[in-house]
């Protein structure tokens, strides 16, 4: 069932129909059909689902999309699906809802999910434990395999979703973990303490979430218990929300890179005012910084006027430039992000993209050279070569070096933009060509 199929039954009002469509398509396929239709017949699909599964769609949509749907529901509706949300997403969603809206949802939660979804809400933003859930089952270091078998057993939560039990202290300091998989081979009797396993990763509360997501998926845990800075136990993040974190900051990330906000949604149904907003701040942001490039072109007006030749070669230098930047850039960032590099290795990372920029410059030269001196004469070919020799270091060192600042700086690096080390690249390529230019020809 494709979405054309499913908007003709919305309009003609074919609820038995569309009802029984919606309901033999799978999770999956309702989230992908929810995105893409506009949003007021996204909402009439989605009140056909039946209430568990509304749920568990509306938690795995797009911030875009659950947006959209959000105001095309009735508040009622969203009463209802709030309530039956983790105290995670709910203090996520609260985030992103209007003020009036985010009362009205609280005053309708009982006060002990009130508290729950307040204690997470009460962490930094871009911390681990707005992102992590209860446990649902825990074992004391006193307990018997039996007694904690039974206890999950005789719990509410889906037996799939006990992934992970945590052995804990009478303060909660957490010991390390039982496998319920594990438990089932080992004598009912045996105490959890000679049976559990070490612990082989574990966050704290303040820790920031994209890096601890990345430290659960590259030591392939499926479960990273947060604890407090005294190492007790406060929630667990499973391993498919450390991936989605991963993925919400490479979006971000990716999108920043290029010179624009990330849209949080799927692109066929983003409206193209929306793709415009994400884009247009950093187009006027680029623009202004555009004006060093012209301010420098003025400078040198007289110098263009007397060898129109010049001029021919702004676009190829200002290019590469720009683009040998921005890969040292893209490279760092990358880095960095991978925790392969810190700030400790500022000089070693700058000394490296030199040197690497260095050897662009010499390999681009020569051809550069052997192409330009038999056109424009010998003096316009080694202007070209030397700009290039001098260019290329120097883009590497700054988009090698401005990453690692900005994270000094607390600001994310991906937000220094590519297209951001090219305007300033073009700038700094231009002074160095017309400099060369002007001592070899002695303008």
């Amino acid at each position: 069932m494709d979405a054309t199929t499913i908007r003709s039954l919305t309009d003609d009002r074919d609820l038995r129909r569309l009802a029984a469509a919606v309901r033999d398509l799978g999770e999956s396929a309702t989230i992908d059909l929810i995105a893409e239709l506009p949003a007021t017949e996204a909402a009439v699909v989605f009140r056909l689902l039946p209430k568990h599964e509304s749920v568990d769609v509306f938690d795995r949509l797009d911030r875009g999309t659950r947006s959209d749907l959000i105001a095309a529901l009735g508040t009622e509706e969203l009463t209802a699906i709030f309530a039956d949300l983790d105290p995670e997403d709910q203090s996520r969603l609260v985030d992103e809802l209007p003020a009036g809206v985010a009362t009205k949802l609280l005053s309708a939660v009982s006060r002990s999910d009130l508290d729950a979804v307040m204690a997470i809400a009460g962490y930094d933003r871009n911390s681990i434990a707005r992102r992590m859930s209860p446990t649902a089952v825990v074992a004391w270091d006193a307990d018997t395999v039996a007694e904690v078998a039974a206890r999950i057993r005789d719990t509410d939560v889906d037996l799939a979703d006990v992934r992970l039990v945590p052995v804990l202290t009478p303060d909660r300091t957490l010991l390390g973990t039982l496998d319920p998989l594990e438990l089932l081979r080992c004598p009912p009797d045996a105490p959890v303490a000679e049976v559990m396993e070490p612990i082989e990763e574990i966050t704290h509360t303040s820790d920031d979430q994209e890096t601890a997501a990345r430290a659960a998926l590259t030591g392939g845990i499926t479960v990273l218990p947060v604890c407090d800075s005294e190492d007790r136990l406060v929630g667990i993040v499973p391993i498919d929300d450390a991936a989605r974190i991963i993925a919400e900051a490479d979006e971000a990330d990716f999108a920043l890179s290029g010179g624009t906000q990330p849209l949080y949604r799927r692109y066929l149904p983003t409206p193209i005012v929306h793709l415009a907003r994400s884009r247009i701040v950093w187009l006027l942001v680029l623009a202004v910084s555009a004006v060093l490039t012209v301010h420098v072109l003025e400078i040198f007006e007289s110098t263009l006027a007397e060898v129109v030749a010049l001029a021919l070669f702004i676009p190829l230098l200002t290019g590469i430039g720009g683009n040998t930047g921005s890969q040292a850039a893209t490279t760092v960032t990358r880095a960095l992000a991978m925790d392969e590099v810190g700030l400790r290795d500022w000089f070693r990372v700058a000394g490296k993209e030199f040197s690497t920029g260095l050897l662009l410059g010499v390999l681009l030269a020569v051809p550069a050279f052997a192409i330009a001196s038999p056109l424009y004469g010998l003096e316009i070919g080694a202007i070209i070569a030397l700009t290039l020799i001098v260019n290329c270091p120097v883009a590497a060192f700054v988009g090698g070096s401005i990453p690692i600042v900005a994270k000094a700086c607390r600001v994310d690096p991906a937000v220094v933009s590519t297209p951001f080390i090219s305007t300033f690249c073009d700038a700094s390529g231009l002074l160095v060509y017309f400099t060369i230019a002007i001592s070899i020809m002695g303008l």
